[in-house]
């Protein structure tokens, strides 16, 4: 499985979002500390929660990882 679905999935089934996007972004990190050939590296998401809406940027980033 990739790491992207693997990201989606856990996402996914622990806050049931409204708008779910990963991308894997490590080609733009290439020469990165832990770059690795071949991607799955780095991601950016975006996850939109009824549950973050009265959670500052800290909070949010906190329940997700």
């Amino acid at each position: 499985m990739l790491v992207k679905d693997e990201i989606y999935e856990r996402l996914s089934a622990a806050f049931t979002p409204r708008e779910l996007n990963v991308v894997d972004d490590s080609e733009s990190h290439r020469g990165h500390a832990s770059y690795q050939e071949g991607g799955q590296s780095h991601f950016n998401v975006r996850i939109r929660v009824q549950a973050f809406e009265n959670m500052n940027r800290v909070a949010r980033h906190r329940a997700v990882h």
